[in-house]
């Protein structure tokens, strides 16, 4: 199921941009109610999870994971939360661009394979749909061909599915489980916190956004 969930979320955000073309309004609304429901599932369901496993350092790790989601926008411009700048007539694929989300979508799958992960797959679910939304329209403002803008979106669809396979397959992944997770909790801690910060233009109140958080808490709080 999980892997049908996540493929899913990438295949409805890609058509939507050929079908709907979502207005800038929407995705913001969305990825506020993402950002909340991912940052509620963080903390309501995965940070509890790693701190009962007493482990040593559980902090440190999942300040590593801040770090290393701080270092990876450095070369994603942002996607993760839903920006990026389009520069017209780009001559070569951003490599980089889409190596650091390919890490990014990758780092989401690990912590899915915890025994309590549905709230988490679904969060990952609502997250994935607004970022491939921006993803594919960079893509195609960019004057890329359809092969290599279908096969980008493709790669990015699997590396969170693989990122779940992996973790169960692969011994040190198995193994070290635990602090692999706490380091995905600083990754989510902050791309959430940045995407609830960002989607206010002006830092000016907007009720939408402010129902759109109140349902994303409220959805994870129900799920306990």
């Amino acid at each position: 199921m999980e892997f049908f969930v996540l493929i899913l979320s990438v295949i409805i955000g890609s058509i939507s941009v050929l079908i709907t073309k979502p207005s800038k309004k929407f995705i913001q609304i969305l990825l506020t109610f993402s950002g909340a429901y991912l940052l509620s599932v963080t903390i309501l369901h995965l940070l509890p999870e790693v701190y009962e496993m007493n482990t040593k350092n559980i902090g440190l790790f999942i300040l590593f994971g801040i770090l290393i989601q701080s270092i990876l926008e450095n070369f994603s411009k942002g996607v993760e939360h839903g920006h990026v700048h389009v520069h017209k007539h780009v001559e070569k694929v951003p490599w980089l661009l889409l190596i650091s989300l390919g890490l990014h979508a990758f780092f989401e799958g690990i912590p899915l394979s915890n025994e309590h992960n549905h709230s988490l797959l679904w969060a990952i679910f609502i997250h994935k749909i607004p970022i491939s939304i921006v993803l594919t329209t960079f893509l195609i403002q960019s004057k890329f061909k359809n092969i290599v803008i279908i096969s980008i979106v493709i790669l990015f669809a699997l590396m969170t599915p693989l990122g779940f396979f992996i973790s169960n397959t692969v011994y040190i992944f198995t193994k070290y489980l635990t602090e692999l997770t706490a380091i995905i909790i600083g990754i989510f801690l902050h791309i959430s916190t940045i995407i609830l910060f960002e989607t206010s233009e002006n830092h000016s109140f907007n009720f939408k956004k402010l129902i759109a958080i109140l349902l994303g808490f409220a959805i994870t709080w129900v799920s306990l």
